[in-house]
């Protein structure tokens, strides 16, 4: 019987954003743990790549950091990136995806493998693409049915260790096996070569010692406790001080036991956290060849793996000949009898770009799995800059001559929206209510500035007409929502076009002004995800295309092709 384990499976051991995982220290088989959670890590995004739908958390989020990608990932300019995925023999490389086979019976170990290699894949994108990832400590909510549950099992724990203290003579057994659980996870945080203070913890913490003493009542528990305690001062991260200060000035032994499992527990979230930053550089450096070898192998086990994608590369293709067929029957004398060409890297950028209005309760293509969550953040982001910049233009367009002196209105009509506008993409949110309310606030800040320089303020008509004209952004096919949403693609289209976003930005269109610091950072943090995922999976989706777009033509004619595009 050992002291009750925070079960890794469960809140008591988090990811910072989203999944749960397991502590740097394994489970013991004397420490009973809690209540099992059913998310593994990388159990929904294997069934999303089996083709099942699970619903999103609501609660799910991320702090996204994607900027730091570095210009390395940036793609080379359209016709470079076409040339090197059609050129490049995929069945020459071991990191290259396989062709797909037929349906297959998978069986469990498979099954478990393909698992395997997801949680590894998803947890080492996350790692590196995201600074602020972190293991976080958490705990069942005190009057949660599990915090409950935890809560007795602990106390009945616990109680029964302090009776078999206080009996006479003690029965010391459980209390030693305390502490050999105690030595393993102080060794636990040692560094290869400290073995001085390795053969003194397992000196002093000498279980077959601890119990020779106990059958003859000679167990000095103060004095070990005292040794942990210090051990743990010299072995923690400066932020656990306090803590270590506060089991110190503890009396009593079996609460002194108990807070020092709490403690030992911080410590190995403080130690996940340091190994995971020290793996980050080395993850970065080697994560696109990573990467593309995992999800090769999660290929390899689930030969349906790109089914989602395939379908996403096609709706791009065709959007494209749409298009193509729009403009040729619009331009009198064009040639409508000519097979048209089509860009594979221009087939690409499309369908990056229908993500940011993608509907995420449908599931995401395979290849931008490990990134789902920050291109939503992204689309309800660039969602509210769309309304302010409508609110923007609306505003200049019917009292522009009213503000024309006012330096920083659109500062001012910033400050007014983004708090009113904030969760404006949960389905609990009343848009056109937060609409009326800008309104009405933005009337106020103009008759303000204008009785402040001495004008006359604005008429009940002109008020009412821009009230209405804002709140009418909630419209669908609102001539003004539209406007700014095409100008918005071009700026996003046009950021995809450049060989390296971080030494330039595209001129940002007209109407774009009063958001073009948040847009230059939105895209910025866009284009550095699409061009990664390019990297990483350019040589299956150069396959895909290959078979949509030249479906009978040789590889040698369909590589010319692709490579003069």
């Amino acid at each position: 019987m050992g002291v009750p384990e925070e079960d890794t499976n469960s809140p008591g051991w988090v990811f910072k954003p989203g999944g749960a995982v397991r502590g740097p220290g394994e489970r013991r088989a004397g420490r009973p743990g809690g209540t099992a959670g059913s998310d593994r890590p990388g159990s929904r995004l294997l069934l999303q790549l089996k083709g099942i739908r699970m619903p999103l958390n609501d609660d799910q989020n991320s702090d996204s950091d994607s900027s730091r990608l570095s210009e390395s990932t940036a793609a080379s300019s359209d016709s470079e990136y076409s040339r090197q995925s059609f050129n490049s023999d995929s069945s020459s490389k071991p990191s290259s995806p396989a062709s797909a086979s037929p349906p297959k019976v998978i069986t469990f170990d498979e099954l478990m493998a393909a698992t395997r290699n997801l949680s590894n894949w998803t947890l080492a994108h996350e790692i590196a693409v995201n600074a602020n990832f972190c293991i976080k400590h958490e705990d069942f909510p005190q009057n949660s049915f599990a915090g409950t549950v935890k809560q007795i099992v602990h106390k009945a724990f616990w109680d029964h260790l302090e009776s078999e203290l206080n009996e006479d003579p003690p029965e010391y057994e459980h209390a030693i096996k305390l502490f050999e659980e105690i030595k393993e996870i102080l060794l636990s945080f040692l560094t290869p070569g400290a073995n001085r203070i390795h053969n003194q913890i397992c000196e002093v913490l000498d279980t077959d010692l601890i119990r020779q003493q106990a059958e003859h009542n000679a167990v000095d528990i103060p004095g070990l406790a005292n040794y942990i305690i210090n051990t743990m001062g010299k072995l923690c991260a400066p932020v656990r001080d306090n803590d270590i200060k506060q089991l110190k000035a503890t009396d009593n032994i079996v609460e002194l036991l108990r807070q020092i499992f709490h403690v030992l527990d911080l410590m190995k979230v403080d130690m996940a956290n340091y190994t995971i930053k020290s793996l980050r550089p080395y993850l970065w450096h080697n994560l696109v060849d990573y990467e593309r070898t995992k999800f090769q192998e999660i290929l390899e086990e689930t030969p349906s793996a790109l089914n989602l994608t395939t379908e996403w590369i096609k709706e791009s293709i065709e959007d494209e000949l749409s298009s193509i067929s729009d403009e040729s029957s619009s331009s009198p004398g064009a040639d409508s009898s000519s097979k048209p060409i089509i860009s594979p890297t221009l087939v690409l950028n499309n369908g990056y770009l229908k993500l940011l209005q993608w509907d995420y309760c449908k599931t995401i293509p395979e290849t931008l799995i490990t990134d789902e969550v920050r291109l939503q953040e992204l689309r309800e982001k660039l969602n509210q800059l769309k309304i302010i910049a409508c609110i923007s233009l609306i505003t200049n367009n019917m009292v522009g001559a009213a503000i024309v002196d006012v330096p920083d209105f659109a500062d001012q009509l910033k400050r007014i929206s983004v708090p009113l506008l904030e969760g404006m993409n949960k389905k609990s949110f009343d848009l056109k209510e937060a609409l009326n309310a800008i309104g009405v606030q933005i009337c106020s800040k103009v008759n303000k500035s204008l009785t402040e320089r001495g004008l006359p303020t604005l008429s009940e008509e002109m008020q009412s007409n821009l009230m209405g004209q804002i709140a009418h952004i909630v419209e669908k096919n609102n001539p003004v929502c539209s406007l700014i949403d095409k100008r918005i693609q071009l700026f996003l289209r046009s950021l995809l076009a450049l060989p390296s976003v971080q030494k330039c930005m595209p001129t940002m269109p007209g109407g774009l002004s009063v958001i073009q610091t948040e847009m230059e950072f939105v895209g910025s943090q866009y284009a550095s995800i699409v061009n990664f995922n390019k990297k990483v999976y350019g040589p299956f989706y150069a396959n895909i295309l290959r078979k949509l777009l030249f479906p009978e033509a040789p590889i040698e004619k369909a590589e010319a092709e692709t490579a003069g595009n």
